[in-house]
């Protein structure tokens, strides 16, 4: 047979995709903007079929409505990073979170801590070789995908196709589900007055033929801003948005002093409009990998003058960076924050930021707090911490005393929080605190 025929044979419907899934099957499916809506959406609607049916992924970007009252005996979801529509799901005690650096996901699955019985993904239309591209996402889902027992796959021609190892042949494909609906979006954010400041300060640690690393939301776009007076500035980073997009066409962004993957820019997975997806597609300057490979802080280190950039939610006063949880409540998840931190502290010239608003609720809460809030959870140690950012300034811990660095980090906290930060530095330190 050839690859036409060997693809037709596979096409199957959603409803009948699903029926592939039994009952106490471990189903992995891709996350973000490469989430399977059609199968996703079918697997809900035959629920009464299952029963523990286990559904693990990181990002959600649609309803999670595997998560929702009365699912509970059909579906239990265990969450690799916790969003807007899971977070109530997991706080209940209907879903679970599983604590994982990004890098070491895809081992859970390689080494059987997690086996996959069924992996669901959203890949591109094929080539006339028989390979479609994991498009916007290879992350851990490429390797769900080599381990799964099942692979059903969503083949959409909205899909960009994108270099690198992105790749999964069509004779490792069980069944396919042809779709034709856009790929999932991330707006930009909005970029206030504070989100400016932050990122004026972070850009001004950025150096030229420096290698980013770049996280999600409003920060990181605006640290982009900032950037356009800089020369030959590389990627190297778990995602991008759009914001690159810019800076490559302003020609800030070249990979041309890259010491790994020269001239190219590489991530895992991709968040965005259309217009990233339009610049990604059949981009030879893009390269996407696994996350084993992209985030492994050995391969990190290999950029000179690696730059990482990622927030928190808060900060204690010796440095300690709690970037996922609410007190007890789970709000985020580990991601790539440590891989980078520790890869740029182990890279030549290389430096690791945190950067947060200086209060968080409305200006009601402190996010430099004397301690983290009782059951917290520590996201990156006090020793790996180098720069925090606020729109008050750059506070550099590296090689401070824990009076030192306390200082420093107070001196940049909300001017209206600053006197309760004072007095419990006193009370810690006993001596009188004295601005430097």
């Amino acid at each position: 047979m050839n690859l036409e025929e060997i693809y037709k044979l596979k096409v199957i419907s959603p409803e009948q995709a699903v029926m592939k899934i039994k009952s106490g099957n471990r189903v992995v499916t891709g996350h973000a903007c490469s989430e399977p809506i059609d199968i996703i959406a079918a697997m809900i609607k035959n629920k009464d079929v299952y029963e523990n049916v286990e559904i693990v992924h990181m990002v959600p970007m649609g309803k999670a409505e595997y998560t929702k009252i009365g699912m509970e005996k059909h579906f239990k979801h265990n969450a690799l990073f916790v969003g807007g529509s899971t977070r109530e799901g997991v706080a209940s005690g209907r879903a679970d979170f599983t604590p994982c650096f990004f890098y070491k996901i895809p081992e859970l699955f390689i080494e059987g801590y997690l086996p996959v019985d069924v992996a669901i993904i959203q890949v591109s239309h094929p080539d006339e070789h028989g390979y479609c591209s994991f498009g916007t996402n290879v992350d851990y889902t490429k390797t769900a995908a080599q381990c799964a027992k099942v692979v059903i796959a969503e083949v959409n021609k909205k899909m960009p196709r994108t270099f690198g190892d992105s790749f999964i042949h069509i004779s490792e494909i069980d069944y396919i589900v042809e779709v034709d609906h856009k790929i999932i979006e991330l707006s930009p954010p909005k970029i206030g007055d504070i989100e400016k400041a932050i990122g004026e300060h972070c850009a001004s640690l950025i150096e030229d033929d420096s290698t980013l690393q770049l996280g999600i939301g409003a920060i990181p776009d605006a640290v982009l801003l900032f950037l356009k007076d800089k020369k030959n500035l590389g990627i190297h980073s778990e995602m991008i948005s759009d914001g690159v997009v810019e800076l490559v066409e302003a020609g800030v962004i070249t990979g041309k002093s890259k010491t790994l993957h020269n001239r190219k820019i590489v991530v895992t997975f991709l968040m965005g409009t259309k217009r990233l997806y339009d610049f990604v597609d059949n981009n030879p300057m893009v390269e996407m990998y696994s996350v084993d490979y992209v985030n492994d802080p050995m391969i990190i280190a290999k950029n000179n003058k690696m730059v990482c950039i990622n927030s928190a939610i808060q900060v204690d006063l010796m440095g300690q960076v709690n970037a996922e949880t609410i007190g007890l409540t789970q709000f985020s998840g580990t991601g790539g924050q440590v891989d980078f931190i520790r890869g740029a502290a182990l890279a030549k010239d290389g430096k690791s930021i945190i950067a947060m608003p200086s209060t968080a609720s409305h200006g009601k809460i402190s996010r430099i707090a004397p301690v983290l809030d009782p059951g917290a959870a520590v996201t990156t140690l006090r020793n790996e911490v180098q720069y925090v950012v606020t729109e008050y300034g750059i506070a550099n811990l590296k090689g401070k005393t824990l009076k030192d660095r306390a200082r420093a980090l107070i001196n940049i906290a909300h001017p209206d929080f600053r006197p309760m930060l004072i007095e419990e530095w006193g009370k810690r330190f006993k001596c009188e605190f004295i601005t430097k």
